[in-house]
This record gives C-alpha cells, sequence and structure tokens, in this order.
C-alpha cells in the first residue's frame, strides 16, 4: 500500500490467544462476547500485526511478534504457534533481516518483542542485526526493573541480547526516528509505550497504534484493556489521539486484530469517536 511517499505492508509475527475477560477491562462478556468469538478456555484469537515501512530508501520495521523463544507452558497458555514467526513473515514476502535498517517497538511485552533476538545455538542475538532499536526511555527503564504486575511480560531474553550487541536506542517524547516516521508517546498501557505515526506527505498520516487501542473493538473509549498498568490514562491517551486523528485523517493501524488491518475514525451523533471504514495494508 501506498501512503503518499512511503510503502506500508502489514506482516503477522504469530497468532496467540488472551483471556477474553483481561482483553476488555470492565466490559463484561455480555458485551463483548457479542463481537469476538472465544475458545472454551476464554481466549481470544489475535494477531501480533508488524508494519513494514519504506521510506526514503530505508526499511523501518515496527514491532516483531512472539519471536520463538517461548517455553511449552507459555506456549500453551497463550495458544502460540511457533512456526509463525517475524522472520518467516518477512521471508514471505521477500525480506531478509539483514535488510531492516531500523526496529521499532511500542512497548517491550514479549508479544511485541519477542521477535527481537532468537538462538544462535547457545546465544541469543539480534534478530536484525544492522537495525538500530528504539524504545521510550521509561519503557527501557521500567522493562530492566519489573515488578510482580509487569514481571511475566518482561522477559530478559528479549532485552538483554539487543543491549549487550548495542543496537538498542533510547529516545525520549516525540521524535522523528527516520524520514516521515515519528514515535509518539501514548502511555497507559505501560507508563512508557509509544504509538508510531507515519507521515506519506499531502496529508497522509498512518498512526500504528500499539497496546493503546490494539484492535478495533477497543476504539470505543470505555474499552480498555486490564493488561493496562494506568487505565485512566489509558482513556485520556485514547482521546487525544482520536481528536488529532478525526482533525488530521490519520488512519489507524491495529496492533492485534485478527480480523482487521486497519481502519479510518468517524464521529457518531453524539461526537463519540467509532471506526469509519476497514482498510487492508499489503
Amino acid at each position: 500500500m501506498r501512503l503518499g511517499r512511503v510503502g506500508l505492508r502489514v506482516v503477522n509475527g504469530g497468532d496467540f490467544r488472551l483471556d477474553g475477560g483481561a482483553m476488555h477491562g470492565v466490559v463484561p462478556k455480555t458485551l463483548w462476547g457479542r463481537l469476538v468469538p472465544c475458545d472454551e478456555r476464554n481466549r481470544v484469537p489475535y494477531s501480533t500485526a508488524c508494519l513494514l515501512v519504506e521510506t526514503a530508501g530505508r526499511r523501518v520495521l515496527v514491532e516483531t511478534g512472539n519471536g520463538d523463544k517461548l517455553t511449552p507452558r507459555q506456549r500453551d497458555i497463550y495458544g502460540i504457534a511457533h512456526e509463525e514467526s517475524i522472520i518467516t513473515a518477512l521471508a514471505a514476502v521477500g525480506v531478509a533481516p539483514e535488510t531492516i535498517d531500523l526496529v521499532v517497538l511500542t512497548h517491550l511485552h514479549f508479544d511485541h518483542a519477542g521477535g527481537a533476538t532468537r538462538r544462535a545455538g547457545r546465544e541469543l542475538v539480534p534478530t536484525f542485526p544492522r537495525a538500530r532499536h528504539v524504545v521510550q526511555r521509561r519503557e527501557l527503564q521500567d522493562a530492566l526493573h519489573p515488578h510482580e504486575r509487569n514481571r511475566a511480560s518482561y522477559l530478559p531474553e528479549n532485552i538483554l541480547p539487543l543491549l549487550e550487541h548495542r543496537v538498542l536506542e533510547e529516545v525520549e517524547g516525540e521524535v522523528e526516528v527516520a524520514p516521515g516516521v515519528r514515535v509518539v508517546p501514548t502511555p497507559g498501557h505501560t507508563a512508557g509505550h509509544q504509538s508510531v505515526l507515519i507521515d506519506g506527505g499531502d496529508g497522509c498520516r498512518a498512526l500504528f497504534l500499539g497496546d493503546v487501542v490494539p484492535t478495533a473493538v477497543h476504539v470505543p473509549l470505555p474499552y480498555i484493556m486490564a493488561y493496562d498498568l494506568e487505565p485512566v490514562v489509558t482513556l485520556e491517551t485514547k482521546r487525544a489521539l482520536f481528536a488529532r486523528a478525526l482533525a488530521e485523517g490519520w488512519l489507524l493501524v491495529f496492533g492485534h486484530d485478527h480480523a482487521h488491518q486497519a481502519a479510518t475514525l468517524r464521529a457518531d451523533e453524539a461526537d463519540r469517536p467509532m471506526v469509519g471504514d476497514y482498510v487492508r495494508i499489503e
């Protein structure tokens, strides 16, 4: 897909399943159960969408998916199949890991950063050896000093090899990290969460949301995950983001929606944000 001067493609870093109640927070199953399917263990299927951006002769990858390092127990809990990975997804579209110039991570949870490292014999090495890896400074500090609430999501094997190989770069605030590619702080899910704004010129903009709005179902303001560390902060982040998106006509790209890659946004008769048209990016 062309977005002005920029090329976009969504690739899947691997499907997995998460608890439906946790994914929809205070919204009861009587409501969210009409919108998404769940299995006998109350798990809803999701993808780990990764966005490949071609801009000014550079290849930028936003997110890296689950990776292939999870234990059998973790794979069972989250319904992960290791035959699906960012490497196989990129190979299917003719992209080798060595050709990626920049990796942008919205945050460092395993389903977003897991594919950033891989096993090479007994070693753990960066999957994208030439690439700078960009994350917010607050996110890295929280990931390196996890507490009981977030420890299960911040796995050292996804983070420490990037530091050891000196490919992880910290930024603070809204920063252009490549031509037409900006990171935008979007706290709430984690304090250091960021989204990625792609500007193709001539008013063509797309926002990769990450986990601030993981699926189209989460566009209504009350739909906030129980996984979010600061849900009220997420609420205000969504409100501010949607105001910008509506004013500037952004395309919204979802990080976990199994059925919909992206959508436009519109306001309903009560001026509440809601999904406009669904869009495929391929």
